[in-house]
This record gives C-alpha cells, structure tokens and sequence, in this order.
C-alpha cells in the first residue's frame, strides 16, 4: 500500500523525534528538486538515524535524496523517484582539527562558513568553492561537484579529500580512506562521491587535508588582469602563463559577453550577486585574470613577469589590483573574497539570473584545444541567435551560457533541446568531456544532463548498482 505523507511521518517518528520530521506541504515545497516535491522531511541527529532512515527506505521501496542548504539542488537531472528528503544540515559538528597536522574532519553538515572561520583562527583555509555562498554545507559542495577557481594551484577536491563515512544503499556505513595522508590505504572510495550527487550514498563526515592560509604575515594576494581583442589573443596568454616557471593560484579566461552582463548588474542596488568590476574590466573585450599570492618582493616578480607575457600575447591594456590591506582582509576563506574570486565565483548565479532558460554546460578539454572548442561554442549559438557567455579555468575547464531572453516557453524549449545536442555532439566530436550543470527543468525532461551516451556511462551504471542495489539513493539523479 502507497505511503502517504501522514504514514511515513508516522513511520519516521519511530526512528527521529516527531519534530524532526516535516510534512507539512508549505516545508516540503523548500526541498523540491525540479519541481519534484518529497512526501516527507527527516532530519537525523547523526549518522545512525541517517542509516536507519536509508533501511527503513529500502524495505518500503522508497527513495531517498539527501540535501543540505539546498543551494544546488538544480544541479542533476529530473528525480524518478522522492519520497524522503534527508535534511543532513543536523550534523554540523567539526570532529576534529590539528592544525599542526593540517588535518580537519567535519560532519556533513557543516557550512563552509564555519569551516572558513575555524581554520581562518589558525591562518589555514580550505579551497573549496563559495559560490553558492558560504552556508553551503561541506557535503553538497563536495557532491555536486563543485569547482574552485582555485583548483589552478590547490587542484580540486579529489587531491586535499582524504576520507569520508558514508551510508550506503544498503542503510551500511562505511568508512573510506582515513584522518590524515599517510594512514590511507585501500581503494580511495571516497573519491568517487565528488560529484555524485547523492547517488552512491549519504556522505555524514569527510575527511580532508588543510593548507596554509594565502594572506598572512607579508604574504598577500595579488589580482592581475589581462585585456585582449579575441580568444585566440587570451588562450595565448594563458600558455604563455602555463609555459612559464610560476606558479598562479588561479587562472581565468572570461568573454567580453559575460563582462557585460555583470557590468549591467547595480552593485550599489545591494544585489547579493553584484560585484563591482573596477576599471581593469571592459564590457569589449576578452579578460585573463590571474590571482597570485606572496610577498611583497615576490608580488613584484609576478606581475613583472605577467606584464611582460601580456604584452607578447598581445594585450591592448593590463593593470594589476593591490594586495589586500590588512583593514579589509576578509574572514570568508581569504582569497574569493576578492575581486577576482567574487566575479568567477558569483559567474553562474549571475548566469542564472540573466535568462529564464539559462542552461550552463560544464566542459573539460585540454587547455591548448581551447580555441576549437570556444569557436565550435560560439558557432552554435550564433547560428540559433541565441545570445552566450563563457568563463574558463586555465587548467581547461569551461562555463559555457546559453542565455536566451524569451520567457520559458515550450517554443524556447523547443529551440534549446536540439543545440544543446548538437553542444554535446561537437565537444565529443573534440574529445570533449560535456555536462549540462543547470538547466530549466521542462528541458530537463528532454535530454540527459550528461549528454550523449559514453563508453564510461556503463562503468557509472555499474558503480551505482554496487553501492546502492536497490536503486534508494537519488534514482534518476545522473542514471
């Protein structure tokens, strides 16, 4: 016999005090993905109650989605199924933290704030991405996959994540790597849960390794920005940059279409994704932005250096931001803070809001294929007039926007489904890596956000059925 939302409340309170269980449809509205609402909401205590709640899912035959601040549940396909939000926001306790080992395990719902302020206190950061503002919790940042502009010179999570605890589909919890570098052994499961989006299991801890933070003491953070006539002008930049001994923190390549669609945005309207671009930035012109750290000595070498590939690349004009004062140092993991940071990462929010059907694919290609890959973009735009932004990361990921201005239609859908194909069928016809990272939902229902089928899709379909074999955690989500 169907549950009902009165039923599985009911069922739920034997497991979690009745106040930890919602039901009313005004709460179960805020934990819709896609338009998909739950029957109920449970929030667990701890990782024992999350388990039990996964056990009780699968002997009824129910699925289960879990969730945290709820920033990035556009991201994913249609659910098949939803019938128990798994509000994790509960476990928000940091297990523990030496400093002196760099070493910092934090429970699953832990926000980055909080995170950013505990390591902040012993000038260590962690550089995961804030942008989806910093009461994301850790375990959506690292489940949806999430990209740092950062990751230029942290790398991504996959390199700093050094365990995690889970629960399986099975209502198991297991455990994978371990506390600190040299004590992991096994297979680096944990791994696998970077972009999973709670399909493989219910993330409760994760473990990661910590670094020092970029500004303290005479070391501070340095912004320089390149302005270019073309792509191919920037992209030459960026391999001068990649050519060279330095190492940069980031790296950024972004399209005079998405300067101008910031430009527009009123900083003074107190928007909560405007950012003030500063006169280093030109609604004309392609931008090469570079984010450097050090001394002050070492500053200098830096932007001696970047002015000089800049202008054998080609630069019409460059100029470079000052370091951060100490009066204006920032509390909210150091460096995105910045101009810099505040731009890429405000990028796809801002993206978001610019068109009702938004739909922003997330592309990895080598670095040197790049000028290919963003002519191959624009092309397919241009020839369906629909308007488009780009941003990438040096290391050769791309943003690219669909950004048509037409509210939602089925005819807007109608345009949007067969080029978003057809973006799918050049990147893989560039050995391109493509995904769709948002999307409206109505087109959502007529393609899959990972694009045309791959030889790795069986080795995906195959994980999924090992961790979780009766098909509980997210069914649809990604498969």
């Amino acid at each position: 016999m169907p549950h009902t939302a009165t039923s599985l409340s009911a069922s739920l309170a034997s497991i979690l005090a009745a106040d930890r269980v919602l039901s009313d449809p005004s709460e179960l509205a805020a934990y819709a993905v896609d338009e998909v609402t739950p029957g109920v909401v449970a929030k667990p205590s701890n990782a024992e109650q999350a388990a039990e709640i996964v056990k009780f899912a699968l002997y009824d035959k129910l699925a289960v989605i879990p969730v945290g601040s709820r920033s990035k549940l556009g991201i994913g396909n249609v659910p098949a199924r939803y019938d128990i939000a798994l509000d994790l926001t509960a476990l928000d306790q940091i297990a523990h933290y030496d400093p002196g080992d760099l070493t910092l395990s934090v429970d699953a719902g832990c926000t980055l704030r909080q995170i950013g302020d505990t390591l902040l206190a012993q000038q260590q950061f962690l550089p995961l991405s804030g942008a989806f503002g910093f009461q994301s919790t850790v375990a959506g940042t690292i489940a949806s996959g999430i990209d740092s502009p950062l990751r230029q010179f942290y790398g991504t999570a996959r390199d700093f994540l050094v365990g995690a605890e889970f629960v399986d589909g099975t209502g198991a919890q297991v455990k994978s790597g371990g506390r600190v570098v040299k004590n992991v052994t096994g297979y680096d499961l944990h791994k696998l849960f970077i972009g999973s989006l709670g399909t493989l299991g219910i993330i409760t801890r994760l473990n990661f390794r910590t670094f020092p933070a970029i500004d303290g003491g005479d070391s501070q953070s340095a912004t320089f920005c390149a302005k270019f006539a073309d792509a191919a002008a920037a992209i030459a930049f960026r391999q001068k940059i990649a050519a060279s001994v330095f190492t940069f923190d980031a790296v950024e390549i972004v399209s005079p279409e998405l300067v101008r669609i910031v430009a527009a945005k009123n900083p003074s309207a107190g928007e909560p994704t405007s950012v003030a671009l500063g006169n280093w930035f030109s609604p004309e012109h392609w931008h090469v932005v570079v984010q450097y750290h050090g001394t002050p000595e070492v500053r200098g070498r830096y932007e001696a250096a970047l002015r000089e590939f800049a202008v054998d690349a080609g630069a019409n004009t460059n100029a470079t931001s000052p370091a951060q004062s100490e009066g204006n140092r920032s509390s909210e993991f150091g460096s995105e803070a910045r101009t810099m940071g505040a731009f890429v990462n405000a990028a796809p929010r801002i993206l978001r809001e610019a068109s009702p059907g938004a739909t922003i694919f997330k592309i990895a290609q080598l670095p040197a294929k790049l000028p290919e890959l963003f002519n191959s973009l624009s092309a397919v735009a241009d020839e369906a007039q629909i308007p488009h932004a780009l941003f990438a990361h040096g290391l050769g990921i791309t943003y690219f926007a669909l950004l048509p201005p037409e509210p939602l239609r089925d005819a807007t859908v109608a345009q949007l489904a067969p080029v978003a194909t057809k973006i799918f069928a050049k990147c893989a016809a560039q050995s391109a890596t493509a995904q769709i990272q948002f999307a409206p939902t109505p087109l959502k229902r007529h393609l899959n956000i990972l694009g045309l089928e791959r030889p790795d899709f069986a080795a995906m379909r195959r994980l999924k059925s090992a961790f979780d074999p009766h098909n509980t955690l997210a069914p649809g989500r990604l498969f």
